[in-house]
């Protein structure tokens, strides 16, 4: 949030908020100009266009840092991620993978991994290998969630959740694994072990609205229209702008 002071005797309108926001830019840009050596400044002015969706001048502003110095491993991780949340996941990939030749830093290790994952990519393996190798990056929890993310996506589902389950025994409190394990177990049509799956997870944060959503997936599968009404409802107490549970209601008749 920037907050801008005024000294002046006289009351003055408002600026629109199209002049705030240009205002804002000309200033991050200004200091980005002033101090090139600055990667804080640059990320400043990055994630000013990422909140407000504009990802071409994002990734233009980083591409033109990289222009300058290819052999910033952090730029590269920018890139990457503005890349996925733009719906560019080659080059994200791609991004990352510079990344990690520059630097292999354990995080993005797992970004790389978890897109190979996705991806259906056998390297997925080999990224969450690296993370056990020694246990040096402590990342055993995020070792096992890729690999059950990859086995998922390849449909070794049984497989798939006995990492979910590896993961899950590494840190119980890991919430995404118990997603994912839920999924799995739906797409095996195993509803009701699902359902118990989500409700521990719910049980152990009762603010995770994902849990809540698939949890209505769940229950519609079983021919419960109520209760997937309140969970997708419940989803919705915790993340108003859940679009996925608005549709869903939406689905059932229910207007929110």
């Amino acid at each position: 949030m920037v907050v801008f002071m005024v000294s002046c005797k006289t009351k003055k309108q408002d600026s629109p908020p199209e002049q705030v926001a240009s205002g804002q830019e000309e200033k991050l840009k200004a200091d980005v100009k002033k101090y090139p050596d600055s990667l804080l400044l640059l990320e400043n002015l990055v994630q000013y266009y990422r909140e407000g969706g504009n990802y071409g001048e994002a990734l233009t502003t980083v591409n033109h840092a990289l222009q300058k110095d290819s052999g910033v491993a952090r730029l590269w991780d920018i890139k990457a991620i503005l890349s996925y949340e733009n719906g560019d996941t080659a080059t994200a990939i791609k991004a990352f993978e510079k990344a990690i030749s520059i630097f292999p830093e354990p995080v993005y290790v797992i970004s790389l991994g978890t897109l190979y994952a996705q991806t259906k990519n056998e390297n997925a393996l080999v990224m969450a290998d690296a993370l056990l190798v020694g246990n040096k990056a402590k990342a055993n929890r995020e070792a096992y969630f890729i690999k059950g993310l990859y086995y998922s996506a390849i449909n070794q589902k049984e497989k798939a959740i006995s990492f979910f389950d590896k993961c899950l025994d590494t840190d119980y409190g890991f919430m995404e694994a118990y997603r994912e394990k839920a999924m799995a177990l739906s797409d095996l049509k195993k509803y009701p072990e699902a359902l118990q799956v989500l409700k521990k997870a719910v049980t152990l944060n009762n603010r995770f609205e994902e849990g809540y959503y698939y949890m209505g997936l769940t229950y519609e599968k079983l021919g419960k229209k109520d209760e997937a009404i309140e969970s997708y409802e419940t989803a919705l107490i915790y993340a108003p702008d859940y679009v996925e549970a608005k549709d869903a209601l939406a689905r059932l008749g229910i207007k929110h």
